[in-house]
């Protein structure tokens, strides 16, 4: 199978080299396309100097825009599973087997890496814990499908997924209404525990009031998406 790793990057100058040595000394096996969506900071540029594989986007098209670039990349390129894998060093990629083995092995569509299986690790803050268990609960009730780490970003899906996803995407925080997605096209959607830990570099782009704005933004997104969307032949 031809497995391709998705690393979107928005101002990762502090660990996208760290995260490129690991992949490169450590697992050759995947390839991988870093996203980069038109980072302010040095990004580009050591990208440009350890001639890494990436994509140069003209315009910022955020979080979105920059997996779903990944996703048609994945596509044209003929890849069978695509794996989203964040670049600012929170996703470890010793979890790389796990997340993908259920796809090889036929048990699943669609993996997301949780951390709220086993809860070792970094947890997050409690304010966005309690978020994040409000989101697990709708999709729950919009889908039938518990999944508890709905705003994962660490996930793995199949050459269906992928096909969905290069035409259809959520532009602002998309993990969640892809899970909508995914259940709407009658997929299969599996957790398996992994353990993360804080970024190594850059900020968060939700804090403070961003947090209650995400909240209403992502609740009322999933939920029209879920009345809204079609399933895709």
């Amino acid at each position: 199978m031809k497995i391709l790793i998705i690393i979107p990057a928005y101002n990762e100058e502090e660990s996208i080299s760290a995260l490129l040595d690991k992949l490169d000394s450590e697992y050759p096996q995947y390839d991988y396309v870093v996203v980069n969506d038109c980072s302010t900071d040095l990004t580009l540029k050591i990208l440009k100097e350890r001639n890494a594989h990436y994509l140069n986007l003209p315009v910022n098209l955020g979080i979105g825009g920059g997996v779903q670039s990944g996703y048609l990349y994945a596509l044209e390129n003929g890849y069978d599973i695509a794996i989203q894998m964040d670049g600012d060093g929170q996703h470890k990629p010793e979890y790389l087997k796990n997340i993908i083995l259920p796809i090889i092995e036929n048990k699943a569509d669609a993996v997301i890496g949780s951390r709220f299986i086993t809860n070792e690790g970094f947890q997050s803050s409690a304010m966005r814990r309690l978020g994040i268990n409000f989101l697990s609960g709708l999709v729950y009730l919009l889908t039938g499908n518990r999944v508890l780490d709905v705003t994962s970003g660490f996930r793995a899906v199949n050459r269906k997924c992928i096909e969905i996803f290069a035409k259809e995407y959520a532009q602002d925080y998309p993990e969640p209404e892809a899970l909508i997605v995914t259940a709407i096209n009658g997929l299969r959607m599996i957790e398996v525990p992994v353990i993360m830990q804080e970024r190594t570099g850059g900020s968060s782009s939700i804090n403070g009031f961003k947090s209650l704005y995400y909240m209403i933004k992502v609740s009322l997104a999933i939920i029209i998406a879920r009345f809204t969307k079609k399933r895709r032949k």
